[in-house]
């Protein structure tokens, strides 16, 4: 089924509705070239020699026209400050470049080739993809070229684990060239971080396959991975192809390309409606992890009432006994950032006689409701009574740790604990009567 979409998407390629021509001028593949005759590719040539072009246009996933919202919190990153010039191109989806490589390496370093480079744009209402293939390792400066030089017509990348890996490793290549200057995105969207955010607590794996089957749908994105390469022996395929071997595996591995770059466009698609606030309310079917993973996310962002929201909505949805702890505290901080310390203190108690959480939650909670009664309810005998719980709960739990970590920590709270304690007899009466000494 999903073949027999992707034959219909290579007829609608036809289709005259372009944004912009594909550069280049290109030619049929010789006779002895097969793997380029297997899986319709054209040859061009530039200033530095020859290489493969494979141009597909495909239907799904449709277009995602990004909600400013999501492109605010994507484009908030410690090491990417946006001028007003690259908000703009960030928010045009003509300039966007979604791009993905296939290499002679999982490691990176600088002997390693991305032989195969994969870019795709919206186009048409679909996406279309264009794959830069070196058919050997002196067709390397001539792909560089070309990405270069769509670089210059969309200089804002969207990647999995591009800024990691990716990117880092074509600079590596741009830059042992000696003669292709290194191109400069204007703005670099890496999904694999908010993937991993939203998603990683329900799923565990976050990798792209996962996401595919479990997050995006699976068999209605309109293509199907059951006969898909495994990734570990990609760069196995390519040596062997090198050496005179067959042209069929690595057209499953130029296959395996445009499935990562159309599940990447889909990627996008899913966690703007996630990031659009429209979508998260009442009523929505989504699932509590997720939604929790959201509100963290949020909260690393900067948007504190929606994260606090959304934190909510996902315990009134039941997250698991593991997660709730968190949710609560989470949700205690949200309230006292506020100032709501009423509602705070509640959420505090909750945590304190959990008896099935964390100790360390219940510990904190114990503290701050500590805090909470002699600074601002000025009942001291309470906030003794939840500092000797919290230094009971700390001291059974240092017992069980075996974090190599945990003694200082706990040696710390120990010493605040305690400190706590001396002050709060020393405020209380000692006349049995419990009445409180002027503060």
């Amino acid at each position: 089924m999903a073949a027999a979409a992707d034959k219909f998407a290579r007829l609608a390629a036809l289709k005259p509705a372009r944004s912009r021509p594909l550069p280049a001028a290109l030619r049929a593949p010789d006779q002895e070239d097969a793997l380029s005759q297997l899986v319709g590719a054209a040859v061009g040539t530039n200033r530095y020699g020859e290489y493969v072009s494979v141009r597909s246009w495909f239907p799904t996933p449709e277009m995602t026209e990004p909600s400013h919202g999501c492109l605010e919190l994507l484009s908030k990153t410690r090491d990417q400050t946006l001028s007003k010039r690259n908000r703009a191109a960030l928010g045009d989806t003509n300039q966007w470049l979604f791009l993905d490589t296939e290499t002679t390496g999982l490691t990176g370093g600088t002997g390693t080739y991305a032989f195969l480079i994969g870019l795709a744009w919206w186009d048409a209402g679909g996406v279309q993809v264009e794959q830069l293939f070196m058919r050997d390792f002196a067709e390397e400066h001539a792909i560089l070229h070309e990405l270069s030089a769509r670089m210059a017509e969309r200089p804002v990348l969207l990647t999995f684990n591009g800024k990691s890996f990716d990117w880092p490793l074509l600079e590596s290549r741009f830059t042992m060239t000696r003669a292709i200057a290194v191109p400069k995105p204007v703005a670099h969207l890496d999904l694999l971080h908010p993937a991993r955010a939203l998603w990683k607590l329900r799923l565990g794996s976050v990798r792209l396959v996962e996401l595919e089957r479990y997050v995006l749908g699976g068999s209605n994105l309109g293509w199907d991975r059951a006969d898909d390469v495994v990734s570990a022996l990609i760069p196995q395929h390519y040596f062997d192809y090198l050496r005179g071997g067959p042209a069929h595996p690595l057209a499953a591995v130029i296959r395996h390309n445009q499935m990562d770059l159309r599940g990447l466009a889909a990627l996008f698609g899913k966690i703007d409606a996630l990031l659009n606030a429209a979508h998260t309310a009442e009523g929505e079917e989504v699932e509590s992890l997720d939604l929790f993973g959201l509100s963290r996310f949020l909260k690393g962002r900067g948007d504190c009432e929606r994260a606090q929201a959304t934190c909510a909505q996902a315990l009134d949805l039941g997250l698991p006994a593991e997660y709730r702890p968190h949710a609560r505290r989470d949700l205690a901080q949200h309230a006292k950032r506020r100032g709501d310390h009423d509602e705070a203190a509640t959420l505090w108690e909750q945590l304190a006689t959990d008896l099935t959480g964390d100790a360390q939650h219940g510990v904190h909670a114990c503290e701050q409701l500590a805090i909470h009664y002699e600074r601002r309810v000025r009942d001291f005998a309470r906030a003794f009574e939840f500092a000797q719980l919290g230094l009971s709960k700390l001291r059974r739990a240092r017992a069980k740790h075996r974090d190599p970590y945990s003694p200082a920590r706990h040696a710390r709270s120990e010493e605040r604990l305690l400190r706590r304690i001396t002050r709060l007899k020393q405020r209380m009466s000692t006349n049995g009567s419990g009445e409180l000494l002027p503060a």
